[in-house]
């Protein structure tokens, strides 16, 4: 959402691509190295063709060095995202995604499109699947009432996207509730 910076309450993509830089993804390596300690914790031993677990940051790293081999999660195939996308266009509810899969895709599809199976189709598979989510966001707030908005199986992408909208819509709301009330009050005075 291309919002001037004064208004902007929410985190940025790039702030929220930055934030999953410490999600823990496997790794396969393409070289030798014991264990190595960084602030964020201990990680290998690096010896290939053994997968290790590191820091989203990390991987991005050493894939730019073409130092490892960066392992798709199980839910980045063709597969998975095809029956998640038969799912959002066909149920009411949002599905159930990685609370990050905006994010981790951008970074690895970004990185890492030589590590995926597919990624052309892939890429599009995604970019259908938030267009569809996107228009069942847009649909939850047009039943936006005072006090309840149901909001199951958001993702970090799509709350950052409505925070804004949603908090000042339920300001105006909340004032109007009060407003209200008032105005019946004077009328029946009267």
């Amino acid at each position: 959402m291309a919002l001037p910076t004064h208004i902007r309450q929410a985190p940025t993509p790039q702030e929220l691509e930055y934030i999953t830089g410490e999600i823990i993804v496997a790794i396969e390596p393409l070289f030798r190295m014991e264990k190595v300690r960084l602030v964020s914790g201990v990680y290998g031993p690096f010896r290939p063709p053994i997968k290790t677990r590191v820091p989203l940051w990390l991987a991005q790293s050493l894939k730019l060095k073409r130092k490892c081999r960066i392992v798709p999660p199980d839910w980045f195939t063709v597969d998975f995202l095809t029956i998640r996308l038969q799912q959002e266009t066909s149920q009411v509810e949002l599905s159930k995604m990685p609370f990050r899969y905006a994010e981790i895709s951008k970074v690895l599809l970004d990185v890492a499109p030589d590590d995926i199976m597919d990624p052309d189709k892939i890429r599009i598979l995604l970019k259908d699947i938030r267009e569809a989510r996107q228009a069942k966001c847009r649909s939850l707030l047009l039943g936006l009432d005072g006090s309840y908005l149901p909001t199951t199986n958001l993702c970090s992408m799509e709350i950052s996207e409505i925070r804004l909208f949603f908090s000042k819509a339920m300001g105006i709301i909340e004032k109007l509730t009060l407003e209200a009330p008032q105005e019946d009050e004077a009328m029946s005075d009267s």
